[in-house]
């Protein structure tokens, strides 16, 4: 694995002067030669009898999953504000942060979380779990080993374009080449299908009361990770869109085999109750990881009817957070809040001024036991939409559409009963009458792709940032609606004052994680131009015709 393999390598020998080096050669000799005559009971130390040498595959589930729910959160933090998810302003007029102008942050490992968990924190456990998987037959585990590895490959490249792959897990080496996105994508593909092939079988050792045990999203049930499977498949074959290879009817039918309900949702539950916050939903109060942030003026126009001919959506109250006077209001990346006084400047996500939120009552997913996501329904049904849409067929993309915005609505109620919220539920004749607005809902033939994607980004937003972030890619961020001409995300405007790496270019990926690539493995990166400044601003390969 590159972070630790190197950073081991280089604090061992390599960083040694000439003497210290010979000195420890010397040593090593010296100790091999009391070991041969006869200590043998030495070599015992390693042995733990109070401590299994070897552990039940199934036992490596549960800190999987865990970062599977929360690396992304992590990064999200950053990937939020190039996506106008939301602001970390700094007083009552913004001065724009380094994220928020599409730049990074030099010597950090900011945005570099995904990087570090997929090869480290489930790196090797995934490995080992497969291995063991394997060879007990229990092609269900197996099958999610292969679902995990794929939904990693697809987190990291969709971050940073260029990533390890074919090198990733060589022990034998300290220093490690890159694989183009291409490659990546090929892999990601091949992997999903040898899940679904494994998640199919009933044979062997399969069984739901051992994925039970240590499986907190599904219970063990090997169909919704089946479906699972199928999403994921649907989401990277959404990727092509740009390519002549994109082929809208395979998005379909994999989401198709996919989720076919709220029920299907991958979510990881939290307690909430320990004394150090380690088991809280990582944008909770207790965990205080989001209280100087604010929601932007992009995604309140969304939901306030600024962008959809004055329907306001019922979702506005129930995920965004109002000023202390009760009205809804936000923040501008580039302008702060103009001057509003303090009574009118945004609360934060927990509802509260300043950075207040600890143990209060909170909202929507920013609870301490909010249940997270990590793929919906409701999430998969845009994407079929926006396939169908592409390949003509309106009425499915309408029917998927409409599924997609009633299932979310849906899903903020449910979110807002994790902890019992403070929000008031969304009652169905709220629901109705948004619905049956034709500047929500319209006729087959009046559905654009403004909505299509626009309401996606609502059912993703503060949670689902790097789907978001790869939409707004493939389409440029301002890219434009082929049947209206207008801006596909409405009320979206990059940054006016740009990051001076940027050499005025907007942003495309993250720079792979500092303390493990920019330290220990430039040679490689500086094959890929990972040296530059402006790397950051370099298209993906997915993304481009």
């Amino acid at each position: 694995m590159t972070t630790l393999r190197t950073f081991l390598a280089s604090r061992t020998m390599t960083t040694m002067p000439r003497l210290a080096r010979r000195v420890a050669t010397t040593a090593a000799a010296a100790s091999t030669l009391v070991l041969a005559a006869g200590c043998q009971n030495f070599l015992d130390v390693n042995e733990n009898p109070n401590a299994p040498q070897t552990v039940s595959p199934n036992l490596y589930l549960p800190p999987i999953l865990h970062w599977m729910a929360t690396s992304e959160q992590f990064d999200g933090r950053f990937i939020g504000r190039y996506t106008q998810n939301w602001t970390l302003p700094s007083g009552s007029a913004a001065t724009p942060s380094t994220w928020d102008r599409m730049g990074y942050d030099p010597t950090s490992d900011n945005g570099g979380q995904l990087w570090r968990d997929v090869y480290w924190n489930i790196g090797q456990n995934l490995v080992d779990l497969m291995t063991k998987a394997e060879a007990e037959e229990r092609w269900d585990l197996l099958g999610i080993g292969y679902a995990v590895k794929g939904w990693g490959w697809l987190r990291v490249t969709d971050v940073h374009g260029e990533l390890i792959i074919k090198q990733a897990f060589d022990q034998t080496r300290f220093t490690f080449d890159y694989d183009n996105q291409e490659y990546a994508y090929q892999e990601i593909i091949r992997l999903l299908d040898e899940a679904i092939k494994n998640l199919q079988r009933t044979d062997g050792a399969v069984s739901q009361s051992y994925l039970a045990r240590y499986d907190r999203i599904y219970g063990g049930d090997r169909t919704k990770w089946l479906k699972f499977a199928y999403g994921l498949k649907a989401m990277a074959l959404s990727h092509f869109s740009n390519k002549s290879t994109y082929k809208p009817q395979d998005v379909i039918a994999a989401v198709d085999l996919s989720f076919v309900g709220n029920a299907d949702d991958a979510l990881l539950p939290y307690s909430g109750t320990s004394a150090d916050n380690a088991d809280g939903n990582f944008w909770g109060p207790r965990r205080a990881n989001l209280n100087s942030y604010r929601q932007t003026r992009f995604v309140l126009g969304l939901l306030d009817g600024t962008a959809f001919g004055g329907a306001v959506d019922p979702r506005l109250s129930r995920m965004l957070s109002p000023s202390p006077d009760g009205q809804f209001r936000a923040w501008d990346p580039n302008s702060g809040t103009l001057g509003l006084p303090t009574a009118q400047l945004p609360n934060n996500f927990f509802g509260y001024a300043g950075t207040a939120g600890a143990g209060l009552p909170s909202r929507y997913l920013f609870a301490d036991k909010s249940r997270f996501p990590i793929m919906t329904y409701s999430q998969l049904q845009f994407i079929k939409a926006e396939a169908a849409l592409r390949s003509g067929n309106r009425a499915v993309a309408l029917a998927a559409y409409t599924n997609g915005v009633s299932s979310h609505i849906d899903f903020v109620n449910a979110r807002n009963l994790d902890e019992g919220q403070t929000p008031t539920q969304i009652t169905p004749a709220e629901k109705n009458a948004f619905l049956a607005n034709p500047a929500i809902i319209p006729s087959a033939s009046n559905l654009t792709l403004t909505q299509i994607m626009s309401q996606k980004y609502i059912a993703q937003w503060a949670w689902g940032h790097v789907e978001t972030w790869m939409d707004m890619r493939r389409y440029n961020y301002t890219g434009r609606d082929p049947q209206t001409g207008n801006q596909i995300y409405p009320g979206f405007s990059t940054p006016t004052n740009l990051f001076p790496d940027n050499n005025g270019k907007i942003v495309h990926r993250i720079r792979a994680r500092f303390n493990s690539e920019y330290v220990w493995n430039r040679a490689a990166l500086d094959v890929i131009g990972g040296l530059a400044l402006d790397f950051h601003t370099k298209p993906l390969w997915i993304t481009q015709p």
